[in-house]
């Protein structure tokens, strides 16, 4: 687990040496064993190592092939690399090191862009060819390594890397403001575009892949993630499943340093941790609130059963919001899920002991384990009446008076794509739009984001088509992006077995009925990890990472602190803020939750402070 920045040179002369060494000096908390440089005519390339498999200098980086001609940066694991390794030198190749990063060379030297369709793992990488002049960088299937881009410079300068925050350095990059993120976010509660929230910076997307030569870009697909059933009964699908998590678990704890796991309650890190057995687990909770917003005591106990010792901290409200400004910079976009204050706690625990963690995110939008995929019984009785009955009646029901009645029978006659953009829905986009100042409300509508997504899935059932949102935009966009730059921020390398190629494919079999059905969510997945877990693990229902922000914002000290942020001249300019300390107001008097409007509001205020005034 490293990072690494590099950039096509421009037209202005410069000091390559010294911007290099700045910009590296941004991400030094991503690699802090070492770093190296690259610099010729045309490109240079910078690196941060975090050692994890061969430790020796051998395996620093940038790593060349062995004529020099190829030259390599690499972020992430290959967890097949020794089969590469043993296939590749089959073919003649020899390798000077141990590491995983060396089959990326010697496989785009085998295989040119076909590489990406033999790799087994977490990556985001570039890799130089000086014969021809061709830049070829790409990022793993789901996203797990982020990747960003731009050209929104002063002499034609293109820069990459693996934090946007590396780029301000560069004195060609153009910082700015894109006024466009802003309203999708309020909603989303995370940039959800492929432009990003700096103007003309851009995320490569998950399992896409770039080459740029001669000036001119390629963009590229390379791997389908789409459901595609294949029927087979349960219990051989349990099974199946109980294998490819086996094996996939054995992979993901190969390691030169110690390894340990993150661990919650819920099924997804017990089931993890218990095919993992690590020396340790690592949980978090919230002081002042262990009978509301605790899971480590869950966590203890089942440490307990498989002979794992467990460590957990409590944190207090005051360390989360001193941490903000900092858990922002991170992040390098705003973010406001709450899980990102514990997340960021609970790496900075387990690096007291550990260098690899493993954890269980992905287990969710493969086999089907939200909530909200699954209707209730009332919803499956009323769902039976015609839909255009079930249309006419939900016109009728958004002129009434929001309650529990009308909401219902309004969801009742939307299909899937209008009423479902994926876990979180913050601002309504009515209220988002009446919050926002004009320049701001000009950005994508909700539906024009997700459109793009449902498009690929038309004909499917409707948890198929809400697994596809969720790989597609939430995973990627909020639980892999806050899961790396939380745990990088402590120079600590997240695993994440269930967001494997193989376990990928198997689900992508799975029938949507062994996926969410009356019964239960995720329902194959549990009856797969009753082998490992006991019955009231395996059957626990999804809590997440429960955050008493509400609770927070109705004392004194914190509701003081954002209505000074909301009062400030900044937030005028964004927002109509009468109307965002009419949101906490109605809070902290009991009124209404207004928690996630008033949060999400706070975050990206913190955030423009510490990208756009404080640096």
């Amino acid at each position: 687990m490293c990072g690494f920045v590099g950039y096509i040179k421009g037209s202005h002369a410069m000091d390559h040496s010294s911007i290099m060494a700045n910009m590296l000096e941004t991400i030094v908390h991503r690699g802090p064993d070492s770093g190296g440089v690259h610099e010729d005519d045309s490109v240079v390339l910078g690196f941060r190592r975090l050692s994890i498999i061969d430790l020796s200098t051998a395996a620093n980086q940038p790593l060349y092939s062995e004529d020099g001609s190829i030259v390599l940066v690499f972020n992430g694991e290959i967890y097949n690399f020794q089969e590469l390794r043993e296939e590749l030198k089959s073919k003649g190749y020899t390798f000077r090191t141990s590491s995983d990063s060396e089959v990326l060379i010697y496989g785009y030297l085998a295989y040119g862009t076909e590489l990406l369709g033999r790799l087994r793992g977490m990556f985001a990488f570039c890799i130089w060819d000086k014969r021809d002049g061709t830049t070829f960088i790409a990022r793993d299937g789901f996203g797990i390594k982020p990747l960003y881009y731009t050209r929104h410079t002063v002499d034609g300068t293109f820069l990459f890397g693996s934090e946007i925050k590396s780029f301000l350095p560069h004195p060609s990059f153009v910082k700015e403001l894109n006024k466009d993120a802003l309203r999708p976010y309020l909603t989303f509660q995370y940039s959800a575009m492929d432009e990003t929230f700096f103007k003309g910076v851009y995320k490569l997307p998950p399992a896409h892949y770039m080459v740029l030569k001669n000036g001119e870009m390629t963009l590229q697909s390379y791997w389908d993630k789409s459901f595609r059933e294949e029927e087979q009964s349960l219990e051989h699908y349990v099974e199946e499943i109980r294998e490819t998590m086996r094996e996939s678990v054995a992979a993901h704890r190969i390691s030169d340093v110690k390894v340990g796991s993150f661990l919650s309650g819920g099924i997804d890190s017990s089931y993890i941790t218990a095919l993992l057995r690590p020396n340790k687990s690592f949980s978090v909770g919230f002081a002042d609130y262990e009978a509301m917003f605790n899971e480590t005591n869950l966590a203890k106990e089942l440490s307990e059963q498989l002979n794992v010792h467990n460590e957990r901290r409590m944190v207090t409200a005051e360390e989360c919001f001193n941490a903000l400004p900092t858990i922002q910079y991170h992040m390098d976009e705003p973010h406001s899920n709450l899980s990102s204050l514990p997340l960021y706690f609970l790496a900075e625990l387990a690096r007291r002991d550990v260098t690899v963690v493993l954890s269980g995110e992905g287990a969710d939008e493969i086999f089907g384990g939200y909530p909200w995929y699954q209707n209730s019984p009332k919803m499956e009785r009323y769902e039976k009446l015609p839909y255009g009955i079930r249309r006419a009646v939900h016109h009728v029901a958004k002129k009434l008076p929001a309650n529990r009645i009308s909401e219902f029978l309004v969801k009742g006659g939307q299909k899937v794509e209008e009423r479902f953009i994926g876990e979180a829905v913050i601002f309504t986009e009515e209220d988002a739009l009446g919050v926002l100042k004009p320049d701001y409300r000009k950005g994508p509508s909700v539906s024009s984001i997700t459109r793009k997504v449902y498009n690929d899935v038309q004909g499917k059932d409707d948890v198929t088509k809400m697994q596809h949102l969720d790989l597609h935009l939430w995973l990627p966009g909020d639980i892999l992006l806050k899961a790396d730059k939380m745990s990088m921020a402590h120079s600590i390398e997240l695993r994440v077995p269930f967001l494997d190629k193989r376990v990928m494919e198997l689900g992508k079999k799975l029938p949507s009925r062994h996926r969410v059905n009356a019964i239960d969510t995720k329902y194959a997945l549990r009856q797969a990890a009753l082998q490992e877990l006991p019955e009231e693990w395996a059957n626990r229902p999804k809590l997440g990472f429960p955050v008493p922000v509400r609770h927070w914002l109705r004392e004194e000290r914190y509701y003081n602190l954002v209505k000074e942020t909301f009062s400030s001249d900044y937030a005028e300019a964004f927002f109509n803020t009468d109307k965002l300390i009419g949101y906490l107001d109605e809070h902290y008097h009991g009124r209404r939750n207004r928690a996630r409007y008033i949060w999400t509001s706070y975050v990206f205020l913190v955030w423009y402070k510490r990208f756009f005034m404080d640096m």
